[in-house]
């Protein structure tokens, strides 16, 4: 088993396309001034972009979701549990309708 900072750093150097797109939007502080950080561990997870300030994790989901419904699932409740709320976005909403993305989770800052 990987450890879970080794796996993070994999990931953040294996980005795709969807995660480099929002990334460049959501660092330094560039919406609704809340810090983000990007493949960052939360509990035993490793969350795609998390603003620790404001309990906020974002998740992208790829075509490999659709058959992980369950574990997805689970995974959202433990960090739910932990105090954060989850936004869940499929890649082709990041590639088709960046700014609407953006709202939304400009409006979940502001919850």
């Amino acid at each position: 088993m990987v450890a879970p900072l080794f796996r993070a750093r994999n990931l953040r150097r294996n980005e795709t396309d969807a995660e480099r797109i929002l990334w460049r939007a959501l660092r330094n502080r560039q919406l609704g001034d809340a810090k983000f950080r990007r493949q960052v561990r939360i509990g035993p997870f490793i969350a795609d972009f998390a603003c620790f300030e404001r309990r906020l994790v974002v998740e992208l989901d790829g075509g490999q979701h659709a058959d992980a419904e369950h574990y997805d699932d689970g995974r959202v409740k433990s960090i739910q549990r932990q105090g954060y709320r989850v936004l869940r976005f499929w890649n082709n909403e990041v590639l088709e309708n960046l700014p609407g993305l953006l709202e939304a989770i400009k409006m979940a800052l502001g919850e």
